[in-house]
């Protein structure tokens, strides 16, 4: 029987209902959805109730016309204890730092049905966390749980609110997965899958080094975790500033460049250590995620970028920005100006719809993600100066953040955190997994 006739997606974000469509449309599995109890998630929950369950995909660009869609959720529960029935296959579609906080939401009768667990944006170690602890509860029943690199594309609301109805606006030509299973045919079946949605899904050799291929891991700390950039997120700027634009612009400099190849550095030591491969950081930014033009970068130097000099290596990196200030790909218009790609604002904190000063997502989740990285660096032995560096210019922030708002209603996200229950897990099922090889 397939792992995918009862499948629960946790999450009530655009993602969610994209995958709800390609899962019913593909594959007629019985799709229930599950979200926290929040305001946000309680305009979603309310768009369904007046639409009969029913949710609807839009794609922007015709060809990801396999995209879109519309389906019936069979099931809906708003809150994670009013969960009924048997679930096959959970999907999880929330940020990566809330896995644990899920879980444990979950029952064990739930979760003793489950025979697959699927994640779809996990960091580095997040296969790990959840398997350590599903053994804990779990020891004899073997799940398989699978880690994709990253979402398959941008889904965002067709209005710009949560409702039943949202528009992906791009899809990526290669994602990565990996499973706790030395063979898996859920990994099989989502590799099918993704083919006739016109996404090559490449199997890597275990789950971690899925986790590795997330682009984010190696370019969100040094665009965010830099003084400039703080200082926009925090509010300190009137005038907007862009992620992906040269300083003054943006937060782009020979210096931020410098760290973003130090930092790629670190990582690869660590992921090393732990017998991964690591990646080629030029090839992945060009071949997996935005291409440039060879007239900006060439071949070979991007398929030996490993074996170059650092001066060289960030040289290479600064034109790969720069090469990307527009969209080169694009149609020019008639005063030959080509499309603003690199014109993403910085968002700003912000009063959520709980009534609490918020944190933007990114830098948030990414936090999470490389306060993550920092302690399995420093259980194998790797040191990261430049992460360490990245980390205490954003706890300082926060706390100054904090500061500053004392007296307002703030969220956790202004807290600096160890993460320490979570790394502990982590760690544990790493060395296990070292031990066994």
């Amino acid at each position: 029987m397939s792992e995918f006739q009862r499948v629960l997606i946790v999450g009530t974000g655009p993602a969610a209902i994209q995958l709800a469509v390609t899962l019913k449309k593909d594959l007629n599995s019985r799709i229930g959805i599950v979200g926290r109890k929040s305001a946000r998630s309680e305009r979603f929950f309310t768009a369904l109730k007046h639409s009969q369950n029913q949710v609807r995909v839009d794609v922007q660009n015709k060809k990801h016309q396999p995209m879109e869609g519309s389906c019936i959720i069979d099931h809906v529960y708003d809150g994670y204890g009013s969960i009924t029935g048997e679930w096959d296959t959970l999907i999880f579609s929330v940020t990566t730092d809330a896995y644990m906080e899920v879980l444990k939401q979950l029952s064990d009768q739930l979760l003793q049905q489950v025979r697959c667990i699927v994640l779809i944006s996990p960091t580095f170690g997040s296969n790990s966390l959840v398997r350590h602890y599903m053994n804990t509860i779990l020891p004899n029943v073997n799940v398989d749980i699978i880690s994709f690199s990253t979402y398959l594309g941008d889904t965002r609301w067709k209005s710009g609110e949560p409702t039943n109805h949202v528009l992906t606006t791009g899809v990526k030509k290669k994602v990565f997965i990996g499973s706790s299973n030395d063979a898996s045919p859920n990994v099989e079946r989502l590799c099918a899958l993704f083919e006739r949605l016109g996404i090559r899904l490449e199997a890597m050799g275990s789950p971690i080094e899925a986790e590795t291929r997330n682009i984010s891991l190696y370019v969100h700390p040094p665009l965010f975790m830099n003084p400039f950039s703080l200082n926009v997120i925090f509010g300190h700027s009137a005038v907007r500033k862009y992620v992906y634009k040269m300083f003054p612009e943006g937060p782009i400099t020979q210096y931020l460049i410098r760290d973003m190849l130090a930092g790629w550095k670190e990582m690869t030591n660590v992921i090393e250590k732990l017998n991964l491969n690591g990646v080629n950081l030029l090839k992945f930014m060009t071949d997996d995620n935005y291409p440039v033009r060879l007239e900006s970068l060439s071949r070979h130097d991007i398929d030996y970028f490993n074996q170059l000099e650092t001066i060289h290596q960030e040289y290479l990196l600064y034109i790969r920005y720069t090469s990307l200030l527009i969209d080169p790909f694009s149609e020019p218009d008639q005063d030959g100006k080509y499309f603003d790609f690199s014109a993403v604002p910085i968002r700003q904190i912000f009063v959520n719809q709980e009534q609490y000063w918020d944190i933007p997502r990114m830098p948030k989740e990414d936090y999470y993600r490389i306060k993550i990285i920092q302690g399995i660096a420093r259980f194998a032995g790797s040191s990261c100066p430049t992460l360490d560096k990245f980390i205490a210019a954003y706890e300082h922030k926060i706390e100054e953040a904090a500061q500053a708002l004392k007296g307002e209603k703030i969220s956790d996200a202004f807290v600096v955190q160890s993460f320490e229950e979570d790394l502990k897990m982590i760690c544990s099922e790493i060395s296990s997994s070292i031990g066994h090889r």
